[in-house]
Order: C-alpha cells, then structure tokens, then sequence
C-alpha cells in the first residue's frame, strides 16, 4: 500500500469527503512512481496537502513562489527521471507555472500539475480569488482532467485513484511532458480536530516505476541503404539515456563516420567507459562547431547524409550548415524536431522507432562502411583544433573560456553542471572539449529561456545530484525568488557578470542605436548583497587564481556559495573573435 492507513473518522464531518478524495488521487501518483511534491502555500489547496501528511512515501517541499517552485520540480524531474507533482491553490497561482510548463512539455521532463480550484457553482459568478482554469495550459500539457467536486463514494475514490496512476504513466510514456489535474474543492476545507481520518479504500499494491519494457525493432525497409557512404550522426539536447551513448558510439564506428555530440547530448564526457569498439578509433567529435567555421573543412566535411537523435543543435552555426542534406530523425516522441524542414526533402525520413534499439540493430549488421578517410578527416580536424585551443589560450587574455576548461576539469566525476541559456551554454559548446570522467550537463533548451535558472539548479541538486551552476547575471537575476533556496545548494553556482545581455554582443543587433539601453540591459546591481539577504555566502572574482580557489572553496566547502566572476566584456568579444579568425585561417585537413 502506497499511503499510510490514516485511523477512523467521525461520521458527518463533510471536510473529510475532499480530504479522502484527494488522497485516493495522490495514492495513485505514488503506485505510479511520484515521490515529490512540490507546494506552494494557499487555503483552498488545504484538503490536497492534508492528504498529502497521510503520504509518508512523499516527500513534501514548500516553496513560496509558483514560478520557482514549478522551475525546482522541473530541475528535481529532469535529475531524478521520474514525475514530480505540483501543488497551488486556486487564482493566478497556477498561472506562475506556466513558464516551467512550456520548458517540461518542450523538453519532455514528467510533471504532475494539481491546481486547486473553486467548485462548479462558484465559477463565472465573480467569486474572489476565482477564474477560469479549464485547460489552462492549453496544448502544453499531455492531457488535462476536471473530475469535478469531491464526492463521498468508494466508486469516485477507485476513479481518482485510477487518475492519479494514469497522470503519472502518461507524463512520462511515450511523449513525455506535463499533465494538468484540476481539483475543484468545497468547504469546509478544514476538518475538526476531534475527527479522524477512516481506513483507505482498498487499493491496488504499489506497482512503481520503471517497469521494464521489452523493446522489439524491425528495421524499415531501404534504410540501410540511406546510410552507405559520407554520413554524420548528430546527436542534440536531450538524446535518450542510458545505454544510448555507447550505442549510438558502437553504430558510427561500425558505419565509419563522425557521431557530433552536443554538449547536452550525454556523450561528451565519460559517456560509454570502457566501450569496445574493437580497435576503430571513437567518432565521437565535440569541437563541430569551429571545424564548420573553417569554410575548406566545412566544404571538404559535409555529409551526404545525416542521422540525428534528440532535438535541433544548439549552435546556429552548425544549423546554417546542416540544412538541404538528406536527414533521418529518430524521434520516438514525435516531436518533429526539424526546424529546418529537411524531412520535406527527398531520401529524408521520420523514425519513431527506440533510439538504442536502432543503433544496436543497425550496428549488428551495418551497410559497407565509408572510405576510413571520411572519418579520418574529422578526426584530424578535431584533433588540429584541440592543439590550436591549447595553443591560443595559453596566451589570450583571461576570460569565460579558460574558465570553462578549468570547471570541465575540476567538477568530481559522475556530478552535474547546469549550464544557463544565452552566452553561457554557447561558450560551454565551444570550449568544453572532452574528458574521460563522467560528467551529467544539464541545460533548459526546451524554449531555451533565461528564467527559473536558481530554482532548476536547486532542483537538481534536491534529486541527488550535486550540480554546479554556470549562469550569467541576467539570467541569475531573473531568478531572484530562487535565492530563497540556493542555500540547499550541494555546489556553487557561478555568475559571469559580463554587464548585461552579452549575446548580443556576437549578434546583428549589436551596434543598432540604443543598443546598450534596449539590447545589453546591463544591471548594475550587487550580487553579494543579493546574496547576503539570502543568507548565502558570496566571493568576487576578476583572475585565474582567485576564480581557482573560489571554486575549490565551492566543492569541497560549506553549501551555498555564490561565486560572482567579473568578467571584462570587450576583452572577452575579442579573444572570441580573434579564436575564430584563426580557426577560418586554419589547415584542418590535409
């Protein structure tokens, strides 16, 4: 049995109808493997946590803000793979969600969001803290369910029960993302003190989560025949784990070509240890990115065909570069992640087919390999351009990319990192490079926003995963509510203050007039008082070897720690610049 067997109630005690009611729905999500709920404080959502209390399975998380809590739940979702519910009250608190809903539901991060709600009769009649919530997400959630006002039978607790237990399957079945349950709840919404809770319904046991699922696959006819030849694999943000790394690794060996692993990708470091490729060299290419701004290895290295996993790249270079070639997208969530509308072209197709499955069967009994000199070009490009990296930083003016180096190297193997949108996750693309040690990188790209970077990355840290942060100031300050729960923090997080929007700094609207007032936005606010009121600790830093100390104070140090690097944007622009004309001037090949 899922939740505790609460003791008898007294009869006529009509707080009690809703009380039993949302325990059944919750008893549900636990036999379908929830284990957090996250709540914000109101009145009318009092039955739903009171049930909650009866739940010794479910962890409970207060957290004021709705946006900072739906961000925490995503971040708690994503580190922990298995649903999170949400819990607010009625009015424009489930409103706040919204944000970490688009993100959940682009992403397909399993989320279970109960809103408490006004009954029926009071809807429409200008009730105080009363609006309409009926799909209130509108297509971003999964599914939506009203099953209306608590109703004192066993056959309506069987059906909430039922409820609870399809929310949570559907949420992260074959189209992961969020599902919306609304709860319409009548007063009385506090029982007496001198009642008691009855015995539960019987129930179904608890059957978890995770069930394992045997996958069976028949490869399309024809599609080994789109892989002959100069293809490249590119694997984004969100490509399936785990098993998949050492897969989709295995399958480029054996077809003789490049697997391009996006940062968020999973297969940059420590991605397949110990991996047997029986002595072909790893396809596994990261610097992408710089060997397509080389216009000789971008002409010489473009593919005739390009296999691609999990969503669209996260550089516009490479997606400038990518469009017009024959693609085959394996999307089992049928995302159609295609912005380029390559699937329109002819040899294109759409495969919603298990990732892993795919690359194992493809591997077992590939098409003729390409000529080893396909493969053997991207590997000379990428290891060319990890020496000139080497070489240009050793003498370049300190900046956000020997920072990245040095992270890369220090975070403790198998620990996070959560890259923030913006200039952030593009600067991490470039100079990330590569290791041998595990590394989980964590990153909102679902609608790639600036908010809910704190309480994501406090999220994180709450599954079980200690997790650095790498953020810029605005998206740090954007986030402000999440100060309130960075002290949990397990790692520090980091903020490039840069002075402001600093992409747009690399962007055609850099120049326009009033670009520094409408575009950059700089913030002159100071961090370490932000810090101080939440009761955080705090280090600025401008140079290689205070940032090195800060961050070994970071994670071998007390929790909680802010660490402000002060960043010199004009310098930073320029060793970019000039990283990439030497790139363009660059013998990549040959």
């Amino acid at each position: 049995m899922s939740a505790a067997s609460p003791p008898s109630a007294a009869d006529g005690d009509p707080a009690w109808v809703g009380v039993r009611w949302c325990l059944a729905l919750l008893d549900g999500l636990l036999a379908s493997g929830v284990r957090h709920l996250v709540l914000s404080p109101g009145s009318r959502s009092t039955p739903v946590l009171l049930a909650a209390q009866q739940c010794p399975a479910l962890t409970l998380t207060p957290i004021l803000d709705e946006r900072s809590a739906a961000f925490y739940a995503l971040g708690l979702a994503r580190a922990g793979a298995r649903p999170v519910a949400l819990l607010a009250t009625s009015g424009s608190a489930p409103a706040h969600w919204y944000p970490a809903v688009m993100e959940a539901s682009e992403a397909g991060v399993p989320l279970v969001l109960l809103s408490a709600d006004r009954p029926p009769e009071l809807r429409g009649w200008g009730a105080n803290q009363t609006t309409d919530q009926t799909r209130l997400f509108g297509a971003q959630v999964r599914e939506f369910h009203d099953p209306g006002a608590p109703v004192d039978t066993a056959a309506a607790r069987r059906a909430l029960h039922a409820l609870g237990r399809r929310a949570a399957a559907v949420s992260q079945g074959r189209r992961p993302g969020p599902v919306h349950i609304n709860l319409p709840l009548r007063e009385p919404l506090v029982p007496r003190t001198d009642c008691t809770l009855p015995d539960p319904d019987p129930r179904p046991g608890d059957d978890g989560a995770g069930d394992g699922v045997t996958v069976s696959l028949t490869l399309p006819p024809g599609l080994k025949a789109r892989l002959r030849g100069r293809g490249l694999i590119y694997c984004g943000p969100d490509s399936p784990r785990p098993g998949f790394p050492a897969a989709v690794l295995r399958l480029g060996a054996a077809l003789g070509v490049p697997v391009l692993a996006d940062p968020l990708s999973g297969l940059r470091f420590g991605a397949a240890p110990g991996l047997d490729l029986s002595g072909a060299a790893s396809p596994r290419i990261t610097r992408y990115k710089s060997i397509v701004r080389n216009a000789a290895a971008a002409a010489a290295l473009r593919p005739d065909w390009v296999l691609r996993y999990g969503r669209a790249p996260v550089s516009k270079t490479v997606l400038e570069w990518l469009p017009g070639l024959p693609t085959i997208l394996v999307d089992p969530a049928e995302r159609w992640s295609d912005p380029a509308h390559d699937l329109a072209r002819e040899g294109s197709v759409h495969l919603a087919l298990d990732p892993s499955a795919l690359c194992n069967a493809l591997a077992a009994d590939p098409p003729a390999p390409a000529d080893p000199a396909w493969l053997g070009h991207w590997t000379q490009a990428e290891e060319r351009l990890a020496a000139l990296t080497t070489d240009y930083l050793a003498t370049a003016p300190w900046c956000e990319a020997h920072l990245i180096r040095d992270l890369v190297a220090a975070l403790p193997a198998g620990e996070g990192l959560l890259c923030a949108n913006s200039l952030p996750i593009r600067q991490f693309e470039t100079w990330s490079g590569t290791r041998e040690a595990p590394l989980k990188v964590f990153g909102n790209r679902g609608v790639s926003g600036i908010d809910g970077q704190l309480s994501t990355l406090a999220g994180l840290n709450a599954a079980g995963v200690p997790t650095t942060g790498l953020l810029g100031d605005l998206s740090f300050l954007h986030d402000l509510s999440g100060l309130l729960l960075a002290a949990r923090l397990d790692r520090p997080c980091i903020v490039l203050n840069n002075g402001g929007g600093r992409i747009f700094d690399y962007l055609p609207q850099h120049g326009l007039p009033d670009f520094e007032r409408l575009w950059r936005t700089p913030r002159p606010v100071a961090i370490d008082a932000l810090a101080d009121a939440g009761g955080l600790r705090h280090r600025r830093v401008a140079a290689s070897t205070g940032w090195r100390e800060a961050l070994a104070e970071g994670l071998t140090g007390a929790p909680g720690l802010i660490i402000e690097v002060m960043i010199d944007a004009d310098q930073s622009r320029e060793v970019h610049l000039a990283f990439r004309r030497r790139v363009a001037a660059a013998t990549l090949i040959g």
